[in-house]
């Protein structure tokens, strides 16, 4: 049996690191596809008649369907009852049927279409009541275009959410018993990238050749999102071939049963859990779909000269392959275990390349490179995150520290760098900080989180629980671009422009979540001490 079990595909390092990257690329490109619009909010507003309500309408629609209709429990069910593989393909063909109802609808071809004026007179919501007014999924007078690409996007979380957890449930499949919570942090760290990846080349396809056009970056995302759906196809047939070498059948023999779903919630260590994700999640996601516009407003941008090397299209690519370099030196060093001159060179050249980032990044002027370092860290110590909570534990302290760092990043966005307007090279030097620490932050949560579930459910029920936090979660990420988009539009008088709004009370509100996070997080490292969750256990037993 020792014989059969060494010659599984699972056992190999090498085929369970390539599952990870097929599943990580699909995420990668699934992150690009659900911030494309973010860094060019401003190019919405101009081009589109979206302001800030509408903008945030669209933005929480992602998750609306997963939300009210209960998808994501849908989604659970569907994991445990047909697997890993059939899950994730279905994931990706959802992500694409989405987003080309998004792209549709901000194409130029829309543009006085029958289609827009149809929309244009219904879908007018309107119950008279103010708070179910602003977050409703459609309002009297969003355009039509919000209307469709909201439509486009519920579509798209819906899949997208699926994909999340398939793709912690296949992790889970290949490691676990091995380096889960490495693994999970390295998936985490790559799918990020796409992120910056977005930062950076939404804007510069909407801006491609001199003429601004935003249906060029989602043409670019729907593009992606077809390469996942062949990275899942792929997945499929790796997955298929382990379960023939092990004999386990993908469905599962126990049928779901609605009392699986009543022990999940039973769990106070699961709650607590759930509830520290969507407060913290709340904090992270909303706020990464305003942060350029937010960085437009709150720095002094040195334009670059006309023709010159800085406003050129070129510099794009070599910026982003700089990033790359960062990524790649950062992200290997933390398998570098036995030549330490390696491991201090590669981390040096991140080093360097990351200081060469953000000085191209500061000659560019724009604020979408700035905030296109947030995942960068992230990408440098998710995994040695993940590999210490295997080795050594501490999950439980690891998430209150993540959410003690959110808070100050927040509120130094709120109340620091505004005090550096006027000076271009203090407040980008105090924007570029903060959003590396708040990267940080984002690696210290999800990295002790998602690997924490396991402990808490049993292994049978698990997609199911993972499905149930993700619907949690998904409250936050519908509600709250909604809630920072009305903020903006109550604080700011009408006619603001898009570049001079005051962000400081959405700022701080998003600043109470983390708050409201740590003290979950506080509670958590009690009960776990009370009730032995074992959260601060490491993941890898000794034997």
């Amino acid at each position: 049996m020792t014989e059969t079990t060494r010659q599984t595909l699972r056992d190999s390092a090498t085929m369970r690191w390539i599952a990870l990257l097929l599943l990580a690329l699909g995420m990668f490109c699934a992150y690009i596809f659900m911030d494309i619009l973010s860094p060019i909010k401003d190019l919405m507003e101009s081009t589109r008649g979206w302001d800030s309500k509408a903008f945030g309408t669209m933005q929480g629609s992602e998750t609306f369907l997963n939300v009210f209709v209960f998808f994501l429990i849908f989604a659970g069910i569907i994991l445990d009852k047909m697997g890993v593989r059939f899950t994730a393909v279905l994931s990706g063909a959802v992500m694409l049927v989405g987003g080309i109802i998004k792209y549709m609808a901000i194409s130029e071809a829309f543009i006085g279409s029958n289609a827009e004026v149809w929309f244009t007179e219904h879908l007018n919501w309107h119950t008279g009541v103010g708070f179910i007014d602003d977050i409703l999924p459609f309002y009297h007078g969003m355009p039509a275009s919000a209307k469709v690409a909201a439509m486009g996007f519920m579509i798209f979380g819906c899949g997208a959410e699926m994909a999340g957890i398939t793709v912690s449930r296949g992790i889970v499949k290949w490691f676990k018993g091995r380096e889960t919570a490495l693994a999970m942090g390295s998936e985490m760290a790559l799918a990020r990238l796409g992120v910056a990846t977005c930062m950076i080349f939404s804007p510069y396809f909407a801006k491609l050749g001199g003429v601004i056009d935003v249906s060029r970056s989602v043409a670019f995302g729907v593009v992606l999102l077809c390469i996942a759906l062949i990275m899942f196809i792929t997945y499929f047939f790796m997955d298929r071939k382990l379960d023939e070498q092990t004999g386990e059948a993908e469905e599962k023999e126990d049928p779901f049963r609605v009392k699986d779903i009543g022990k999940i919630l039973s769990s106070l260590g699961f709650w607590l859990v759930a509830l520290l994700c969507v407060l913290y999640y709340s904090a992270i996601f909303p706020f990464q779909k305003y942060a350029v516009n937010m960085l437009q407003c709150n720095l002094t941008l040195t334009v670059p000269a006309e023709g010159s090397f800085w406003a050129g299209e070129s510099v794009t690519i070599i910026q982003y392959l700089i990033m790359l370099v960062v990524a790649a030196c950062a992200f290997s060093s933390n398998f570098i275990k036995n030549n330490k001159a390696l491991k201090a060179g590669l981390m040096a050249m991140a080093v360097v390349a990351l200081v060469v980032y953000c000085v191209m990044g500061f000659n560019r002027g724009t604020a979408e490179t700035i905030f296109a370092v947030f995942p960068l860290l992230a990408v440098a110590i998710t995994p040695i995150l993940g590999n210490y909570v295997d080795h050594k534990g501490k999950a439980a302290s690891m998430l209150l520290i993540g959410s003690m760092l959110l808070v100050i990043c927040h509120l130094t966005f709120a109340f620091v760098l505004p005090m550096f307007k006027g000076s271009a090279v203090g407040g980008t030097i105090v924007a570029y900080v903060t959003i590396l620490v708040l990267g940080a932050s984002f690696s210290l949560v999800p990295a002790a989180l998602w690997p924490s579930v396991p402990k808490l459910v049993d292994e049978k029920i698990i997609g199911s629980a993972y499905a149930l936090i993700f619907w949690i979660q998904n409250i936050g990420l519908w509600l709250f671009p909604i809630l920072i988009g009305n903020v903006l539009s109550r604080t700011n008088a009408p006619g603001t422009p898009p570049d001079q709004l005051n962000y400081t009370w959405a700022l701080v509100m998003l600043a109470c979540l983390g708050v409201a996070a740590m003290l979950i997080g506080l509670y958590l490292k009690v009960v776990d001490k009370k009730k032995h969750l074992r959260l601060e256990e490491p993941n890898i037993v000794q034997e």
